[in-house]
């Protein structure tokens, strides 16, 4: 028997269109997205949990959610029927492009030469890459609905949608081009 994502969402027919970031994006359906941490001690365990569940846990690491897994549950579902309403596609599909389109190639570190800082440029690995890019997207939606008359579901399925579509307005899209306009400088 398959399973699909929330009982609607196939991943079978979600393509992955960055080769660096196939491996580390794992899309395996599960009954609850609820892992209860059993990857936390295994090297690269992070590749075991599911993309979704992963957003799930960035969301909770907000104020408002910090902790609160069903209501963390509750927002990226309806934010998937938002987004299945207004594109017409896959929600997964559109999450999987959000991701490489959020997901910087390069960043900066600091290397200490004769007591002085310099800033280098170097190519982020593709675990970082998706944890950057899930982590921007959680908190743009999260900043975007402070104060706002628009709820967090419809605020994170507008920052999916616009980073799917690479739209600059999109926090985690700027976000990527920041740092790697960063990087260019240091290199």
């Amino acid at each position: 028997m398959d399973f699909l994502i929330f009982g609607k969402y196939d991943p079978k027919e979600v393509v992955i269109k960055d080769p660096g970031l196939a491996r580390y994006i794992n899309l395996e359906a599960r009954l609850v997205l609820h892992t209860h941490g059993r990857h936390a001690k295994k090297h690269l365990g992070k590749i075991n949990v599911n993309v979704v569940e992963r957003l799930i846990n960035n969301l909770m690491r907000t104020e408002k959610y910090t902790g609160k897994k069903m209501s963390a549950y509750n927002v990226v579902k309806k934010a998937f029927e938002i987004i299945e309403r207004k594109t017409k596609q896959n929600p997964l599909q559109v999450l999987v492009d959000a991701i490489q389109n959020a997901a910087p190639r390069e960043e900066v570190t600091r290397l200490k030469m004769a007591g002085i800082a310099v800033p280098k440029a170097v190519d982020v690995s593709p675990s970082r890459r998706l944890d950057i890019a899930l982590r921007n997207i959680a908190l743009g939606a999260v900043n975007s609905s402070f104060k706002n008359v628009k709820s967090i579901e419809e605020c994170l399925a507008d920052e999916i949608i616009k980073a799917a579509r690479n739209d600059v307005s999109s926090y985690a899209v700027s976000k990527k081009e920041e740092v790697e306009r960063v990087a260019a400088s240091a290199r």
